[in-house]
């Protein structure tokens, strides 16, 4: 039992191989709905252009000092949106003002105002280069070429030194309030980054380390060495958290209404691992398991008088700030715990794929249930591309084989399960 009072729901034995099979396949459908480098420096120009044009703008005559990426840009964690029919990718920008900005947007109705002019900045920016734009509570969104949204937030510069990262705590308006919110972006970006660097603990460690080495000799196909894929396993573990929400929810009608925000989960997957990494698992898919059926335990529940059900996670970087506080609608949290217990039967189905050598149909097709059928077709790709390495390494070994007179056996590789066929 650790400190949330957790009890494993079952003893399981991942081998050596289990894990690495399942990290290579973590890694082809984590790359499959994130963006590609192409597509990720067209957003960093795309917003990047946007903020020199805020940042020169007459409107606020040089209060705003930094266009910046937050969230999951950041922290490595991106994934396509919930909506199937969208190709574009989000991002979350902070339009970062200095802390004069308060004397002019500070009073009655100066939060409102902050936004309006926001969001008259933008309309005239988005007239001017045909973008699409959209105005909410907290920011403005301009919707570029190709479906990329971004979301620009203004934030005025507030430091509380006595918050974990509080010199880059700051005020965020809120119209419908009509008041400043306590945020810290920037600060939640990099307690995650904290959380990203605790090592993980694998009993299996060198035979992994070993199934990693084997792997990367037998394949032309690029592929991460060890200590590369556990750097990154906090961001690749959101990513597959994300990916099977969307999933779930993305075919239901009121899905994005129901489905638990990015933010909340991020949230728990990180707790979860600072928890739990430390601890001696088999592998990172013992890890990813434990970290799923953790997650209900990782935030407080309040029952008020009327019956009504509270969840509490408190951001740690801010004054008030319940990252929980989207959750609190009872349809919202029984299609989270839905989704949660779902989520571990697709996993165990996917253990049980792996680990019993049914075959890359069997192992695809358990991807498909767990994370849609780009994924499975990630999978399948990979697959075909190791087949191609191997036929190239056979015939090498052949033609060396000939030149030397020697017999050289080409490697058998079992593709995730299956036989190589």
């Amino acid at each position: 039992m650790n400190r949330t009072g957790y009890f494993p729901r079952a003893t399981r034995k991942v081998t050596a191989s289990a894990s690495a099979r399942f990290t290579y396949l973590a890694e082809a459908i984590a790359r499959a709905f994130e963006p590609t480098v192409t597509q990720l420096q067209e957003l960093e120009r795309a917003y990047k252009a946007t903020g020199e044009y805020l940042i020169d703008c007459v409107e606020f005559d040089g209060l705003v000092e930094q266009v910046h990426a937050q969230g999951s840009r950041q922290m490595g964690t991106i994934v396509r949106p919930m909506e199937a029919n969208r190709e574009g990718f989000d991002i979350d920008l902070v339009v970062r003002l200095s802390k004069a900005a308060l004397v002019r947007y500070g009073g009655p109705g100066g939060a409102a105002l902050l936004l309006e002019h926001l969001y008259v900045v933008l309309k005239r920016y988005a007239e001017r280069h045909g973008l699409g734009i959209e105005r909410w509570e907290r920011c403005v969104t301009l919707i570029y070429s190709g479906g990329m949204q971004a979301d620009f937030a203004p934030v005025i510069d507030d430091p509380r030194h006595v918050l974990p990262y509080g010199e880059h705590h700051g005020r965020i308006p809120d119209r419908e309030r009509k008041n400043y919110l306590s945020t810290n972006p920037k600060g939640y970006c990099l307690g995650f980054d904290v959380a990203a660097e605790v090592s993980p603990v694998f009993r299996l460690s060198e035979a992994l380390t070993a199934e990693f080495a084997e792997a990367r000799k037998a394949d032309l196909v690029p592929l991460p060495v060890a200590d590369e894929v556990f750097a990154r396993l906090l961001s690749r573990f959101v990513q597959l958290g994300k990916v099977h929400r969307n999933i779930s929810f993305g075919e239901l009608e009121a899905g994005s209404d129901i489905a638990p925000t990015s933010v909340f989960l991020t949230s728990l997957f990180a707790k979860a691992y600072a928890i739990l990494a430390p601890k001696p698992h088999d592998g990172p898919l013992d890890l990813f398991f434990d970290i799923v059926e953790l997650l209900p335990e990782l935030f407080e529940r309040e029952i008020l008088q009327s019956g009504k059900e509270i969840w509490i996670l408190m951001n740690p970087c801010t004054q008030s700030d319940n990252l929980a506080a989207s959750m609190n609608e009872s349809k919202r949290q029984q299609a989270f715990s839905q989704w949660q217990q779902k989520f571990v039967a697709d996993l165990d189905g996917l253990l049980a794929a792996i680990e019993g050598n049914q075959g890359l149909g069997a192992v695809s097709k358990a991807v498909e249930n767990a994370f849609g059928p780009q994924a499975k077709q990630a999978v399948l790709q990979q697959s075909t591309q190791r087949r191609e390495s191997h036929r190239t390494l056979k015939q090498a070994s052949f033609v060396v084989a000939g030149a030397a007179s020697v017999v050289t056996p080409a490697r058998v590789h079992t593709y995730f399960g299956g036989p190589s066929n």
